[in-house]
C-alpha cells in the first residue's frame, strides 16, 4: 500500500470530500490531534459514533494499512509540524510595536550567539584562504543558504576574486567536478543536511578543492568538509516570524568578507572606487550611498 504523503493534507481533503462517516471521523482527528494519536480505535469509534470496522475503512482510505499505521503516521506528522496545526491565539494588542520588537530583538540574539560561539581563528584562517585561491565556488540549496551563497559572491567579486554562486543541485555537482586545488569551495546549510551540498563537496574534494561549510555542528556536512565554520541557530518558536538565522549568517559571511578585503589590502580599493563611480553616474551622486543599491 502507498505511504501517505502527507497525512494532514490527506485528512484535510477527507473532512470536504470523503463519505459521510470518514468526513466526521477527519473532522474529529483535525479537532483533537493529541485524542486521536493515542485513542483506542474503540474510543474513536465512539466518540463519532460508528462502528469500528468503519475506523480501520477511513484509515486505509487515507492510505495506511490500519489504525497503528495511521497513528504512526499522524504522530509523526506532529512532532513536525504540529506547531503550526495547533498556533497560540495572537494578541492585536499594540501590534506594531509587537512586530518591531519581535523582529529587531531577535535578530540582534541572534547575531550576538553567532558571534559568542564563533572560532574567529578559523574563520580568519578561511578568509586567508579564500584571499589566495584561484577561485571560489559558493553553494547552498534552500532559502537561507541559496541567498547567502549568491551574497558571498556579491561581496568577493568586489575584492577582485573569481567567484561564482551556484543554488542548483545539478550544476553544484558539475562546476565541482572541474574545481582544481586552486578552488575554495564554501558550502551553506543551515541544518547540514542538504544533499546536493553535500555531495558537491566531496566531489571538489576529489579534485584536490579546499571545502568550507558554514552550517550546523556535528551534521553530515560538518564532517564532509575540510573547515568549518560553526552556526547553531536556535528558533525562538514564534511561527509567525521569519527564522532569525538568515541575520547570523549574513554576520558571519560579513566578518568573512571583512577578514578578506583585510587581508588582500590597498589592492581591493581600485576596484571598490570603479564601482562606486560606475553606479553613481547612474543615479543620485551622493557619496554616502552605498556600494551598490
Amino acid at each position: 500500500m502507498k505511504t501517505p504523503a502527507d497525512i494532514i493534507t490527506r485528512l484535510q481533503l477527507m473532512s470536504q470530500d470523503g463519505t459521510k462517516s470518514d468526513r466526521r471521523l477527519a473532522g474529529l482527528v483535525l479537532s483533537d490531534l493529541d485524542f486521536a494519536s493515542k485513542a483506542a480505535i474503540s474510543e474513536i469509534a465512539a466518540r463519532v459514533g460508528v462502528s469500528e470496522p468503519t475506523v480501520t475503512r477511513f484509515c486505509r482510505n487515507l492510505g495506511c494499512e490500519g489504525l497503528r499505521d495511521f497513528k504512526f503516521y499522524l504522530a509523526q506528522a506532529i512532532a513536525i509540524g504540529g506547531q503550526y496545526l495547533s498556533p497560540e491565539p495572537l494578541s492585536r494588542d499594540a501590534r506594531e510595536q509587537r512586530i518591531a520588537s519581535a523582529i529587531t530583538e531577535a535578530a540582534i540574539s541572534a547575531i550576538q550567539r553567532a558571534s559568542e560561539n564563533l572560532d574567529m581563528t578559523t574563520l580568519v584562517a578561511v578568509a586567508e584562504r579564500l584571499a589566495t585561491s584561484g577561485n571560489v565556488l559558493c553553494i547552498g540549496s534552500g532559502g537561507i543558504s541559496s541567498m547567502m551563497a549568491t551574497e558571498m559572491q556579491n561581496r568577493l567579486f568586489r575584492l577582485g576574486l573569481p567567484v561564482l554562486a551556484q543554488i542548483d543541485g545539478q550544476l553544484q555537482r558539475m562546476y565541482a567536478a572541474v574545481a582544481t586545488p586552486e578552488t575554495t569551495l564554501v558550502a551553506f546549510s543551515v541544518s547540514g543536511y542538504a544533499r546536493s551540498v553535500i555531495e558537491a563537496v566531496q566531489v571538489a574534494q576529489q579534485y584536490g578543492a579546499t571545502t568550507v561549510a558554514i552550517t550546523a555542528p556535528d551534521s553530515a556536512l560538518a564532517k564532509a568538509a575540510d573547515t568549518v565554520i560553526h552556526l547553531q541557530p536556535l528558533e525562538d518558536g514564534n511561527i509567525y516570524k521569519p527564522t532569525s538565522s538568515r541575520y547570523a549568517l549574513l554576520a558571519i559571511v560579513d566578518m568573512i568578507v571583512t577578514s578578506v578585503a583585510e587581508t588582500r589590502g590597498p589592492k581591493v580599493l581600485e576596484n571598490l572606487r570603479r564601482i562606486k563611480q560606475s553606479v553613481n553616474t547612474l543615479k543620485v551622486d551622493d557619496p554616502r550611498l552605498p556600494l551598490g543599491d
